[in-house]
């Protein structure tokens, strides 16, 4: 089953501020208020499936794994000739005033209500509501801890783009502050991460029941303070030349350093009972492909990947441990759900995948693999530098003209900066059955849309898998184990560490799941040629001209992308833009 409370937060969000005549003769909902709602669990669920209704975001740049990826190396900008919003992004350029602006926006509808549920379940009795005590405690907790983490990883989402952003702590400060500094955001983003550790329920992820998946719990706060940590003091020790050890915590709470940080992973390794799936590419949905068409084409004619039937490949599915689809997925820790049923236009897209869309191979509509809008071609230099030994290759990069992996009937005349090369973590999956030509989940999930091609992606977005833990953990603690951990799954030998090799491991690993573009900032390879594929010159076809194309990184941003210009205008002042921009 896969149990989504985001519509629910959505029609909470605009009763907290609006009202209609039209539910006169109901139960007013749209009259609630922050005193009168959040009085019951089921009224504190509705307010979470609200705060995480703040992951989805209007417009693709807004989108962090569509901007990140663009943002990379690993990607070039893609898409038709007036696609050019795709290709000013993928060369450091701003498209338009407002780029970046639903990301902003969501960042505090977000914060907001998480601290509407902090205020409310720290001050209400819900003890009647529940048989014993314990059971009353426990969803306290729950709910506290859910919200600090969701504050910090909204939080954490924007900062990584934007900057230091404004502090709004409660329902009732003051909206109009200026933006804090970069030490001040992540020192309250690990005061959050923090707080959402301590608060957590201990429950480990074969006892969450599946209604709870996709919900935050302790060990993905563990997990994202490492991440947060990683990221602060090498944007801080690399970017702004302050080299820094540890994160700083607001008002006197003492500081969260690496000893600190390894502490929590080695928790979350030793009792979270998450773990790797037993091959990488059955993470993902074209792993389950011929499965999935065999059991809509009952006269036994399917379009068949066949190199993941030689493979054996088992989708390890999407919706947890107690998965309807595939094995059950042990690995993600933390993931974008998405949405389907019966959207209309203006939102249904919305809650799909855009991903999959923007990324997906422009104009060649086949079998398995269905179009999109052809943004995000992959750097030759990634496939011609991978080992072949290396299982994660061809799992990660769609290789077009070659049928045994489907796309033998590519045509390589529809787009710009074609490389031969898409993503296939990320991709459109498709199969002919009773009602035609659909997306994978169309059938799988028995979807019902109007438009064939753009609202069919219910691929849900990995933020954190256990992979992450693992090179994590010898990062920080500069051992080879973990990192060995995941080349073993990769059908790789076992090698020392250097932070070199750590960084070839993570580049193979997240290629094209959004990390890349933040690894390279942190470590300051972002400035360095040497150490990317910016400014390397390759061949690329334009619309079929032959061309040559390159990107040159531009030190002055930092790093970070332009503030919404309507924002700075809004705030008479009190926010100043970004260098660069």
């Amino acid at each position: 089953m896969k149990k989504i409370l985001y519509s629910i937060g959505i029609l909470m969000a605009m009763g907290l501020s609006s009202c209609d005549d039209s539910f006169i003769d109901q139960k007013n909902l749209f009259q609630a208020s922050l005193d009168s709602y959040y009085q019951t669990p089921a009224q504190i669920e509705e307010a979470m499936g609200g705060v995480y209704n703040a992951l989805y975001v209007d417009g693709p740049h807004s989108n962090e794994h569509v901007a990140a990826n663009l943002l990379s190396d690993l990607m070039l900008g893609g898409g038709g000739p007036d696609d050019k919003s795709a290709k000013w992004v993928d060369n450091f350029e701003d498209p338009n005033e407002d780029t970046y602006k639903a990301l902003w926006l969501e960042t505090y509808n977000g914060v907001y209500r998480c601290n509407a549920i902090i205020e409310a379940v720290t001050t209400v009795d819900f003890s009647t509501f529940f048989k014993t005590e314990e059971e009353a405690e426990d969803f306290k907790n729950q709910a506290i801890g859910e919200a600090y983490f969701m504050r910090a990883f909204l939080m954490f989402r924007a900062a990584k783009f934007f900057g230091g952003m404004p502090i709004i702590p409660t329902t009732d400060a003051p909206r109009d502050v200026p933006r804090s500094s970069y030490e001040v955001t992540f020192g309250t983003i690990a005061s959050d991460l923090k707080q959402a550790i301590e608060t957590l329920p201990d429950v480990p992820a074969n006892e969450i029941s599946i209604d709870r998946y996709g919900h935050a719990n302790k060990w993905v706060a563990e997990a994202y303070m490492a991440r947060v940590f990683l990221f602060y003091t090498g944007y801080m020790t690399n970017i702004e030349k302050k080299a820094t050890s540890a994160i700083i915590l607001p008002e006197g709470e003492g500081t969260i350093t690496k000893a600190n940080v390894v502490a929590y992973l080695d928790d979350c390794m030793a009792n979270s009972k998450f773990g790797l799936v037993d091959d990488f590419r059955n993470l993902w949905a074209y792993s389950h492909v011929n499965d999935n068409a065999r059991a809509y084409n009952p006269d036994g004619t399917h379009p068949v990947l066949p190199w993941a039937e030689t493979e054996g490949l088992a989708w390890a599915g999407q919706d947890g441990h107690n998965s309807n689809v595939g094995s059950g997925n042990e690995e993600v820790m933390f993931a974008q759900r998405y949405a389907f049923g019966n959207w209309d236009w203006n939102k249904g897209q919305y809650y799909n995948n855009i991903v999959c869309l923007y990324f997906g191979i422009r104009d060649n509509s086949m079998q398995p693999f269905g179009q999109g809008w052809g943004w995000g071609t992959i750097h030759p230099l990634l496939k011609s530098q991978w080992d072949d030994a290396d299982e994660r290759k061809q799992g990660s990069i769609l290789d077009m003209g070659d049928a045994d992996q489907g796309t033998g009937g590519y045509q390589n005349n529809k787009g710009d900066h074609e490389t031969g090369m898409f993503n296939k973590k990320y991709t459109t999956i498709q199969h002919d059955g009773p009602d035609g030509v659909k997306g994978m989940f169309y059938y799988l999930y028995d979807m019902d849309h109007g438009d064939p091609m753009q609202l069919w992606a219910a691929q849900d977005f990995y933020y954190m898998r256990y992979a992450d833990v693992l090179l994590m953990h010898s990062e920080l603690t500069e051992t080879a184990d973990g990192m060995n951990e995941v080349r073993r799954r990769a059908g790789l030998t076992d090698t020392s560490y250097s932070l070199a090799a750590l960084k070839e491991e993570r580049k193979y690993e997240f290629a094209f799941e959004g990390l890349r573009w933040f690894d390279l900032v942190r470590w300051g390879d972002v400035e360095n040629d040497a150490n990317n594929y910016y400014s390397n010159e390759v061949d690329v076809d334009n619309s079929g001209v032959a061309s040559k194309y390159s990107v040159q990184y531009r030190p002055v941003t930092k790093g970070l992308v332009p503030v919404p210009e309507s924002e700075v205008r809004l705030s008479n002042g009190v926010y100043e833009q970004n260098p660069g921009w």
